[in-house]
């Protein structure tokens, strides 16, 4: 077996139509593979879904509905989850947010308080007592959620929360939108909200800032109050006591230290309003009526004057620059992509209302045509963190390639020899992108070239720049010590060394297997057994025909030897 071995290498390198061969297909498998990609074939995402015990359902009606409205369109979507076998129980937080959690803390749950905003919390079975994992039950459950309770009150949003899988963000892809101008902020939000809820993979899609909606302002006649004999603390609580309640007296108890407030408030259907106009307002306020110190019953109308407005809507600011947001979560795929696709419809049809520069990778500055005022578009979210780890994590494997390389010109104060070792590193990203799509042709879902995958791409350069060392030292000797042939002793340290090479990958690829199956590290685990074959086979293979090609005689130095054992007994 080892002579066949090394009598197939040594008809490899020899021949100059197989080394021909070899290297055309070494050239196009690594750049097939690296098409593989900007084609979608292989999509990158930060880190894949996360399968948990639990996830969170977000109601949000529109600024001003009521606390029914919000009731019914829960109990709808409560109805729908309760048929889950995989559900063990379910938790509404009716016009409150839910105990904060992991994601909460980042998406703002705690400033949930409101009648128009509700929070289910699903807990689920055990992820190994159950074959659907949570984000898949997420994406089979939002389009039903969506078409049955989405239409009881209109614009309502109804949004799915997963505890993410690695750094918390506010969402997959946001949009900070800046600006001096609250108004033209707002409609440039407005803009880039229609075109995300047209971008296809984004779900979710929601703007945080509030709506400006119709408003009454009640404001008391003092001159009124007193011609008719009543304060304005009356005024004040007898409204307090109609649309909201107060605590009117207090209770002893021998059972409490404290004093319990009595808590006096008119029925649900006293306070319900009939319509949201001026007129369902008046008929309201016309029914309360205040005893003055005379004893007389004064109608609330009478001192009060009633003022149609809107409402005033939160302004939001980030490092003292006003601002808002627009987010959107992806739909089982990766967010570079739909985040291109937006952009690109940003770029077209906002470009008749709008200057547009960019002014980054994705970022834009939108100037007005009419008032000429500008506007920054800035993208945040889980895009940005894969960008940057992405980024980071390709200057770390540059950062380990250079310096593998520097220290192979040390070592053997060869560029050539140096180079071979790098380029023989370096032939593992074939066997990883390669990897990833063969896993994802066989499973259920996408499976994505992550961050922990480049993290098994920068371990993979040390094990095989060891493989190439092995054989160059190998006959680096084979040639000084016993005078073999360039060739003959390529051939036989690549038989020889080619035993531990294949112990050293089995070893890693059995490791691997175990992280293989992880949801957040089984790109690590592919990158290293793929990897790992791939660089298996550009030692044994791409590796000795790029030494047979090098002046090995000048790049080991047997000259400066010979010359040194001549004037040695001198």
């Amino acid at each position: 077996m080892f002579a066949k071995f090394e009598q197939a290498v040594l008809k490899g390198i020899q021949s100059q139509k197989q080394r021909k061969y070899i290297i055309l297909g070494t050239i196009a498998a690594l750049f097939l593979s690296i098409m593989m990609i900007p084609t979608e074939l292989v999509l990158a995402k930060m880190l894949p879904g996360k399968n948990n015990d639990t996830f969170n359902i977000y109601v949000k009606l529109p600024q001003g509905s009521s606390i029914e409205q919000t009731n019914s369109v829960t109990n709808c979507v409560a109805s729908i989850i309760q048929k889950e076998k995989e559900v063990t129980d379910l938790e509404v937080f009716l016009g409150m947010g839910s105990p904060l959690d992991f994601a909460g803390l980042i998406k703002g749950s705690q400033f949930k308080n409101s009648e128009n905003v509700a929070e289910l919390v699903v807990n689920l079975t055990k992820k190994h007592e159950r074959e659907e994992p949570s984000y898949m039950m997420v994406q089979r459950l939002r389009p039903v959620i969506l078409k049955s309770c989405q239409s009881i009150v209109k614009e309502s949003d109804i949004s799915f929360v997963e505890p993410p899988a690695g750094p918390p963000t506010l969402a997959a892809i946001v949009a900070e939108i800046y600006g001096n101008d609250a108004k033209g902020i707002r409609e440039l939000a407005d803009k880039v909200d229609g075109i995300f809820k047209k971008t296809k993979g984004l779900v979710d899609v929601d703007t945080m800032e509030d709506a400006i909606y119709d408003t009454f302002d009640i404001k008391v006649n003092p001159e009124k109050a007193a011609r008719s004999g009543v304060s304005i603390k009356q005024i004040n609580d007898i409204m307090y006591l109609a649309f909201e309640g107060m605590d009117i007296a207090v209770k002893n108890s021998p059972k409490y230290n404290d004093q319990i407030p009595i808590f006096l408030s008119l029925s649900d259907s006293s306070k319900r309003f009939t319509t949201k106009d001026l007129d369902a307002l008046r008929a309201k306020l016309s029914s309360l009526k205040l005893m003055n110190k005379f004893g007389m019953m004064v109608p609330i109308t009478e001192m009060v004057s009633i003022v149609s407005t809107k409402s005033n809507p939160t302004i939001m600011s980030k490092d003292l620059h006003q601002m808002t947001n627009v987010m959107a979560e992806t739909d089982m795929v990766s967010q570079v992509y739909p985040l291109i696709d937006a952009r690109a419809q940003i770029l077209k049809e906002l470009s008749n209302d709008y200057d547009i520069t960019k002014t980054g990778l994705f970022d834009l500055e939108l100037k007005d045509k009419k008032s000429g005022k500008v506007y920054e578009l800035k993208w945040d979210g889980e895009m940005k963190v894969t960008l940057d780890t992405f980024r980071d994590l390709g200057g770390a494997f540059i950062a380990a390639l250079v310096l593998i390389f520097l220290l192979m010109v040390v070592y053997y104060k060869s560029y050539t020899l140096s180079g071979i070792i790098l380029i023989g590193s370096f032939l593992s990203i074939i066997g990883v992108i390669v990897g990833h799509w063969i896993m994802d042709i066989f499973t259920t879902d996408t499976f994505f070239l992550t961050a922990t995958s480049l993290i098994g791409f920068i371990a993979l350069i040390g094990i095989s720049s060891r493989n190439s060392l092995l054989l160059i030292d190998f006959t680096k000797s084979l040639m000084h010590d016993k005078g073999m042939h360039k060739a003959d002793a390529i051939a036989y340290a690549t038989a020889t060394r080619a035993k531990p090479i294949f112990l050293t990958a089995t070893a890693i690829i059995l490791a691997s297997t175990l992280l293989a199956g992880d949801a957040v590290f089984g790109g690590l685990g592919v990158s290293l057994i793929f990897g790992t074959i791939a660089a298996v086979i550009a030692s044994l293979m791409v590796v000795p025909i790029l030494l047979y090609n090098a002046d090995l005689e000048k790049h080991f130095h047997f000259h400066e030897k010979k010359a040194v054992s001549i004037t040695d007994p001198l």
